[in-house]
């Protein structure tokens, strides 16, 4: 059953600027793991997409008291397909809703960055 859905999306051009102008801004949006992969940086435009996914997932929860960013988490598996790792105050929240699974589809291209979310309840 479906608990939720999240959408959000972010303009490059405005993310681009607001990591230049604040450089700890990215450490305060992501896990050292989700701003690497395979030994390099992560690009901006992927880092926005993880970004957009977060406040996907915050919609898609329907709730974001003791949420911090780095209590989500977006990882790939070995496919690179991404989903999300929940701990401290999201992962609360989504067990008391009884959310079970959350889907997660993300993109970026013509200067903007999607994500969406779909959260699943228990059967």
């Amino acid at each position: 059953m479906i608990l939720g859905v999240g959408v959000d999306l972010v303009d490059l051009a405005r993310f681009e600027r607001a990591a230049s102008r604040t450089p700890r801004l990215l450490d305060r949006l992501f896990a050292e793991s989700e701003q690497w992969a395979d030994g390099r940086r992560r690009s901006l435009p992927s880092l926005a997409a993880r970004f957009a996914a977060k406040e996907a997932l915050i919609k898609a929860v329907g709730d974001s008291t003791g949420m911090r960013w780095h209590d989500m988490r977006v990882v790939s598996n070995e496919l690179r397909n991404p989903s999300f790792e929940l701990h401290g105050g999201i992962a609360e929240i989504a067990e008391r809703r009884g959310i079970a699974t959350f889907h997660l589809s993300m993109s970026h291209d013509g200067g903007l960055a999607i994500a969406y979310v779909v959260a699943e309840g228990r059967a």
